[in-house]
C-alpha cells in the first residue's frame, strides 16, 4: 500500500514510525514532514490546508490510504474533500470534526445527550462575559471556543484574571476567529486522564489510558502549552473507571453522533477529569493527541495500517486491540521561551545516538534540513521517549536518553510523571 500522511509534528512523526512498521505500508508520503519523518517518508512540500493540491498528489501518485494527524485540515473539512474525489481517507469528516473545533458544540452536544461533563455557559459579546463572572466561585476555566493548538485554556483563580482571560480570549485577536466565542466552565478537581479510541462509527475500541502535562513549567505552573511530556498507562484509570468511562461517556458519543447525522469515523480523543464523583468529560478531540501519541503507539501491539482500514471500512467490530503490559514515557525538549517567544535555527546535536533498540525513541517536531545538518523549527522540538516494565523505570529511562540530545536554549521540565511513579 501506498499511505500519505498529512502533518509535520512529533505525533505524525510516531504515526509514520508505527506506519512503517507494517508490512501493508509499501510506501510513505508525508506532507509536509519534518527532518525525522523524512528518514522513514518521503516528504512532500504542500501545506496541510492546500486540499487542491493533497488531493491531486494523492491521485496522481495512486495513494491507497491517507491519514490526517492535525486538527485544522480536519476542521477545515479535508476528509470530504478527499471523499469527493473517491479517495480512501482516514478521519472525521468536517460535520464530525465541529466536536474539537468548537467547544460550544462540544458542550451543547455532551448537555444535550447526557454526558457527564463540568457546568458551563457560552458567549458571544464580551461583556455579557464580563457580567456574568459575577455570578462565580473561582477558579473558572475560559475557553476559546475554535482551536488555538492546545492554548486557548485559561484557568483564572480570580476575577481579575479572569477579566484579562475575556479580554485576551475575545478582544485581543490572539486566537484569531478561534475567540470569537468564549465558554466559561465550572473548575473541576481530580486526575486529568487522556484516553484515545478508534471508531468506524459504530463500534469503538479504546486504546491505552495516558496522562498528559500541559503547563510549561515545573509543578504544573506558567502558561498552557500544546503538551510538555506524557505518560502512559494512568495509574488512575483503573477497569471499573475504564468501564464506567466506556458505557457513560464513549459509547454514547459515538451512538449519539450517529443519530446527529454526523457519524464519527477516525480517532476520537477523550480528555477527562477523574473527580470525586466519577468521570466528567472535559474536551473532544477528532485526532491522536499530541503528545500522548508519542507514549501510546509505542505501547500498542495490533497493525495500525490494518485497524485504521477497518475504521474506513466499518469493520472496527473485527478488531481486538492489544497493548503491551508495560509503561511509556515522554519527555519535550522545547526551545527556551516556549510557548510565547523563542528562537529557530539552532543546530541539534546527539539525534543520531537513537536507534530505538533500547526502548528509547526520539519523535522530532519542530525541526528541519538546514544544509547537511538538523535545526530547530518550533517551540516544541524533540519528544523523547522511553518504554520500559515499569513507570519509574521508563521515567529514569526518558530524562537519561533526553541528555544524548542537545541544541541551544533547549528547555524541558523536570518532573513529568514525577508524581506517578514509584520511587
Amino acid at each position: 500500500m501506498k499511505i500519505f500522511v498529512i502533518g509535520g509534528g512529533g505525533r505524525e512523526h510516531a504515526l509514520v514510525w508505527k506506519i512503517a512498521q507494517s508490512p501493508l505500508a509499501e510506501k510513505i508520503y508525508c506532507a509536509p514532514g519534518n527532518a525525522g519523518i523524512a528518514e522513514l517518508a518521503e516528504c512532500v512540500d504542500i501545506g496541510v490546508m492546500d486540499f487542491e493540491k493533497l488531493t491531486s498528489f494523492a491521485a496522481a501518485n495512486q495513494i491507497d490510504l491517507t491519514v490526517v494527524g492535525m486538527d485544522d485540515p480536519l476542521a477545515g473539512g479535508i476528509v470530504d474533500a478527499f471523499e469527493a474525489a473517491g479517495l480512501k481517507i482516514f478521519g472525521p469528516r468536517k460535520n464530525a470534526a465541529l466536536l474539537e473545533s468548537s467547544k460550544s458544540f462540544a458542550k451543547d452536544f455532551m448537555k444535550k445527550y447526557h454526558i457527564p461533563t463540568a457546568d458551563y455557559q457560552t458567549f458571544h459579546d464580551p461583556l455579557k462575559a464580563r457580567e456574568y463572572l459575577n455570578e462565580l466561585s473561582y477558579p473558572v476555566v475560559l475557553k476559546a471556543d475554535g482551536l488555538a493548538a492546545g492554548k486557548g485554556v485559561l484557568i483564572c483563580g480570580s476575577k481579575e484574571e479572569a477579566l484579562s482571560g475575556i479580554k485576551e480570549i475575545m478582544e485581543s485577536g490572539k486566537f484569531g476567529e478561534a475567540g470569537s466565542c468564549l465558554v466559561a466552565e465550572e473548575f473541576l478537581t481530580g486526575h486529568e486522564v487522556s484516553v484515545l479510541a478508534f471508531t468506524d462509527g459504530r463500534t469503538i475500541r479504546t486504546m491505552t489510558s495516558a496522562q498528559d502535562h500541559k503547563r510549561a513549567l515545573d509543578g504544573d505552573k506558567g502558561l498552557n502549552t500544546g503538551g510538555m511530556g506524557t505518560f502512559s498507562p494512568s495509574p488512575f484509570y483503573t477497569d471499573e473507571i475504564a468501564a464506567q468511562c466506556e458505557s457513560e461517556i464513549f459509547r454514547p458519543t459515538v451512538a449519539a453522533m450517529e443519530r446527529e447525522g454526523r457519524i464519527f469515523q477516525g480517532v476520537l480523543f477523550f480528555g477527562l477529569m477523574l473527580t470525586e464523583a466519577g468521570p466528567r468529560l472535559l474536551e473532544y478531540n477528532a485526532r491522536f493527541g499530541d503528545p500522548e501519541t508519542q507514549v501510546v503507539l509505542p505501547r500498542m501491539e495490533n497493525d495500525i495500517v490494518e485497524v485504521m482500514e477497518a475504521c474506513v471500512d466499518g469493520t472496527l467490530d473485527g478488531v481486538d486491540l492489544k497493548f503491551a503490559d508495560n509503561a511509556a514515557l515522554c519527555v519535550i525538549l522545547a526551545s527556551g521561551g516556549y510557548p510565547v517567544k523563542y528562537e529557530t535555527g539552532k543546530e541539534i546535536s546527539g539525534l543520531g545516538s537513537f536507534a530505538g533498540s533500547d526502548g528509547c525513541f526520539c519523535f522530532q517536531a519542530g525541526t528541519k534540513r538546514d544544509g547537511g545538518k538538523i535545526v530547530t523549527n518550533g517551540g516544541r522540538v524533540l519528544g523523547v521517549t522511553a518504554v520500559a516494565p515499569s513507570l519509574s523505570l521508563a521515567r529514569r529511562k526518558a530524562y537519561d536518553a533526553a541528555k544524548r540530545v542537545s541544541f541551544d536554549g533547549m528547555y524541558c521540565r523536570s518532573d513529568i510523571g514525577k508524581d506517578f511513579a514509584e520511587p
